[in-house]
């Protein structure tokens, strides 16, 4: 009988995962939907504070700080800080495979905004990609799996110290310095992917340490203190070291580069890399069966395809040309003239695109 009920209970457990969403998942969900307006709306009150900062003094994507000391910078930071704490929240009662791909509704929210607040006009077709983003991401939250029933702290270190996630985490720390120290001074000005592959390499470990840290706390408030642990004051490490290099390199991204091409693609590799050290880490796809996981990656895809459209129709509406390559020479060509890196902004900034070839002949026939 014992032995009945223990399989009834089973089988009511794995109904429930396809039946409806759990009470944790759907505080979970309110807090990601919610983080998701503040953080779009972070992105596009910083990008206003780091082009009036870098109007009076040396730019973020050149190495200055003068944003700092900027009013509006602060507002947007402030911002993206209720957001995040939104999202941290969030992570402590849902899977990440439910929450970060809500990511994408903060891609709509800056969108809308840089058209209105920024002139970065939204194209028929990026509404469409909106429309996608909010498609994929109910497919993803109607099959999301519930979140891993953990006791202790020390039970997500033993997650954290398995083989498999140790090997990811040596990964990306390795791909991490070698963007830092080899590729960024090199093509940090031309090349968008050199700062994002930064913060979305790191952004995979901060999120894995804010749900552990999340978690933590969720069952020191519910009486079971976690603090004793040390494992809990070390994620508290990796998530302040993690958090301060992304907002380092976000910031050279969004100064450099177009904020409609910086969100659509900073998302998307976060997200990618985020779902990966999950499943790895958590184990999140083994509580699910493959028709809820073949959906959950069509949703996502989904999600991909309309941050992309959101991108590549970004600037149709002014009718201009197409958005400049990512990969852009620096070296000197065969005629010996200096080619300059072109940020992947200038365009819709409302730069003229001209090379170092015509800027010459344009100064020459004014003289």
């Amino acid at each position: 009988m014992a032995t009945e009920a223990s399989t009834s209970a089973a089988g009511a457990g794995r109904g429930s995962w396809v039946e409806g969403m759990s009470a944790d998942n759907i505080k979970g969900l309110v807090l990601a939907l919610s983080s998701s307006f503040f953080i779009g709306a972070s992105f596009i009150v910083k990008k206003k504070g780091l082009k009036k900062a870098g109007a009076s003094g040396v730019r973020a994507g050149v190495g200055g700080y003068s944003y700092l000391y900027e009013p509006l910078w602060w507002a947007g930071m402030i911002t993206m800080i209720v957001g995040e704490v939104a999202n941290f929240a969030a992570y402590a009662f849902a899977p990440a495979i439910l929450v970060t791909p809500l990511g994408a509704l903060s891609i709509i929210i800056s969108a809308v905004l840089a058209d209105i607040m920024l002139k970065e006009k939204l194209h028929i077709f990026g509404i469409l990609g909106c429309v996608l983003c909010v498609v994929g991401s109910t497919t993803i939250v109607l099959h999301a799996p519930q979140e891993r029933a953990i006791e202790s702290v020390a039970e997500v270190w033993d997650l954290a110290t398995e083989p498999a996630f140790l090997s990811y985490a040596a990964i990306v720390l390795a791909a991490t310095f070698v963007l830092i120290y080899y590729f960024i001074p090199q093509y940090g000005q031309t090349h968008i992917m050199v700062y994002i592959g930064v913060c979305s390499l790191v952004g995979s470990l901060s999120v894995m340490s804010v749900k552990a840290l999340g978690i933590a706390l969720k069952l020191t408030f519910s009486g079971m203190n976690q603090l004793i642990y040390p494992q809990t004051w070390l994620f508290t490490i990796v998530v302040v070291a993690c958090i301060v290099t992304q907002m380092n390199y976000l910031n050279k991204a969004l100064d450099t580069f177009n904020t409609a091409v910086v969100s659509p693609i900073y998302y998307t590799m976060f997200t990618s890399l985020t779902i990966l050290a999950s499943v790895i880490m958590f184990k999140d796809w083994d509580r699910q069966n493959p028709t809820q996981i073949v959906t959950e990656m069509c949703g996502f895809v989904t999600i991909l395809s309309g941050t992309f459209l959101l991108h590549k129709t970004k600037d149709m509406a002014d009718g201009l040309p197409p958005t400049l390559p990512v990969r852009i020479p620096k070296h000197t060509d065969e005629d010996d003239y200096a080619t300059e890196g072109i940020p992947l902004r200038s365009a819709a900034d409302g730069i003229p695109l001209r090379s170092p070839r015509a800027a010459e002949s344009f100064r020459s026939t004014s003289l």
